[in-house]
């Protein structure tokens, strides 16, 4: 088991006069149905030229492949592809053959 497993970690200090956090809220069912009774705040509306700028900026965040790395990783799955193939064709002509000599066998 590792050192840090299981174990607390120290608890913090507290800077001299710093104030003692608060213990978040327990809910309770006359919170609960006072906050149901509130409607979320209100969206803004949907503004297409502010969309369309933050479109732009994700955009030019993206980096490309170069052409070297496309062509070696479409060579990649190239081969893997021939590899699950032929996998796949020995397991199906051993299973196929497995299964002619059973019926052969029964009949």
């Amino acid at each position: 088991m590792a050192k840090d497993q299981g174990a607390k970690a120290p608890a913090a200090r507290r800077p001299k006069g710093a104030a003692r956090p608060t213990p978040p809220a327990k809910p309770s069912a006359a919170g609960a149905s006072s906050r149901a009774a509130t409607a979320p705040p209100p969206r803004p509306p949907f503004n297409p030229t502010q969309f369309a700028r933050e479109v732009r900026a994700e955009a030019r965040k993206i980096t490309w492949t170069t052409w070297k790395e496309t062509w070696i990783t479409s060579v990649m799955v190239f081969i893997m592809v021939t590899v699950t193939a032929l996998f796949f064709l020995v397991i199906d002509g051993s299973l196929s053959f497995l299964m002619q000599q059973l019926l052969r066998f029964a009949g």
